[in-house]
């Protein structure tokens, strides 16, 4: 047997303005051919999983592109179609099966609809072709992107820790498909809700309620698969929000029952999905007021694993204000600053403009620096692999990246975005998290999967950003309305 596997991953962010390039796609860019396997082999992805999976068969494979990119704005064009071009050519040669590591939210400049756009073309080039696909929990799913695989299992967990889990979910429902032994039959739907991300953390209810009820119809072997997808809501787009897509052996009556289950109770726990922000100075207050840390403060609308610049410097301007002290902060994504920093060299003292350098005009803002005195501690070249359990042995890199020490609070400043989903992002310029008081991750949920662990206390901190809670601070046009909370569903 002949496999193809591939990895293209991005989650679209149709308000954020940081351009989603192919360089974007990678350390140095989207990895092609036998590069992506020695990336991703014995890592924790679903990819990772294809790999194990095709190896047990025996079956030969190709590895076409292995892709995944930060949340940001629209793919570029040239990106989707290089991407998406490899793909279709590895098919166009002849295979037996083809694996598929998608998110489920990835919006190009030409198509709303990314991966049902890429499993359209291939379906169309190879009718028959058995198809599993992997998807995120914040897939925004349609039509398009069921009505061309064979079998579909998205992500339990946010964070997102079950990559590899749900890879192996979907490649061994394909495996039973092509060996006779099942025969997959899906059922999609959504309701008319746009949950909030930070309601959708899978350690507590509503997200868990839901996970809890597609794990049990699994278990029991009334389906292959049942997946609860939250959605992501800061794509404009129609189908953006909550849906379900579920894998019955050869029965679709019983794939539309689950479904309508996990649609009916994420309709009736709906509130629940909506955040309830309190002011940023009350954040701040109550985090002063904490005697042991450290004291995480998540700084949720600058998040960049939801598309935002993480530059925007309000909740440190009030952290600022208020005189905390021990902070440290992960991360401020400032390229002049760090090249300004570097030339000045370890030990300088510096005054400069930090952070506030993009302007955000899907939000009407323009960037906003907050002046800042300190010593340059540590230069580093950013790169670290993953020792968490989110990306567990990824290779990352920050950038030229820089420890700028400003007495009661110490910046880490990159080059690039990355999320703080590890501890490496603070190891590697000579901070020991442990021993901080105070953390500032620009994070909404990722951050649990590495920091928890040693957190005492969390506060969410409603600052400034395209990855904010407030609904009302996005102007939405192509989202399908009515929708809960936007409009009154009652």
């Amino acid at each position: 047997m002949r496999f193809v596997i591939a990895m293209m991953k991005h989650e679209s962010n149709t308000f954020s303005p940081v351009p989603t390039r192919l360089d974007r796609f990678g350390p140095d860019g989207a990895y092609f051919g036998e590069d992506c396997v020695e990336a991703f082999e014995g890592g924790n992805q679903a990819f990772s999983a294809y790999l194990d999976l095709a190896r047990e068969e025996g079956a030969e494979f190709t590895t076409p592109v292995a892709a995944t990119a930060l949340p940001s704005g629209p793919v570029d064009a040239e990106a989707y179609e290089a991407m998406a071009g490899a793909i279709l050519a590895d098919v166009g040669k002849g295979c037996d099966a083809l694996l598929l590591d998608l998110h489920g939210a990835m919006v190009s400049e030409a198509y709303d609809d990314g991966e049902g756009e890429l499993l359209t073309r291939i379906r169309e080039a190879a009718p028959g072709l058995p198809i599993a696909v992997a998807l995120d929990l914040h897939t925004n799913l349609t039509e398009d992107m069921v009505a061309n695989c064979t079998a579909m299992v998205g992500y339990k967990t946010y964070p997102h820790i079950d990559k590899y889990e749900v890879g192996a979910h979907a490649g061994r429902i394909l495996l039973g498909a092509l060996a006779g032994e099942v025969e997959p039959a899906m059922a999609w739907g959504n309701k008319p809700m746009l949950p909030h991300t930070l309601c959708m953390g899978t350690d507590e209810g509503p997200m868990k309620d839901l996970v809890d009820m597609a794990r049990q119809a699994e278990e029991t072997g009334e389906v292959l698969a049942a997946t609860a997808f939250g959605g992501f809501p800061l794509a404009d787009i129609h189908n953006a929000g909550a849906s379900a897509v579920v894998v019955a052996d050869g029965n679709v009556s019983v794939a539309e029952a689950v479904r309508d289950r996990l649609l009916d109770a994420a309709w009736e726990r709906r509130e629940a999905f909506v955040y309830h922000p309190e002011p940023l100075s009350d954040s701040i207050a109550r985090a002063k007021a904490l005697e042991e840390g450290p004291v995480l403060l998540i700084d949720h609308a600058d998040n960049a694993a939801s598309g935002g610049t993480q530059d925007t410097m309000a909740v440190v301007a009030e952290i600022m204000r208020q005189g905390l002290d021990d902070v440290a902060v992960a991360i401020v994504a400032d390229p002049g600053a760090v090249s300004e920093l570097i030339e000045a060299g370890v030990g300088a003292e510096k005054i400069l403009p930090l952070g506030g350098k993009v302007s955000m005009p899907a939000l009407g803002m323009q960037g906003r620096p907050h002046e800042v005195a300190g010593t340059v501690r540590v230069i580093s070249n950013g790169e670290f692999t993953v020792t968490g359990p989110m990306n567990t042995g990824m290779k990352t890199t920050m950038g030229r990246s820089v420890m700028l020490d400003a007495g009661s609070i110490q910046f880490v400043v990159t080059e690039r975005n990355i999320e703080p989903w590890d501890l490496g992002v603070f190891h590697n310029v000579g901070i020991d998290p442990t021993r901080k008081k105070y953390l500032v991750l620009k994070s909404r949920i990722h951050y649990r999967a590495a920091f928890m662990p040693i957190a005492k206390h969390v506060i969410e901190c409603d600052g400034v950003g395209v990855t904010g809670s407030d609904y009302s601070m996005f102007k939405f046009e192509k989202l399908r309305r009515p929708i809960y909370p936007l409009d009154d569903m009652a």
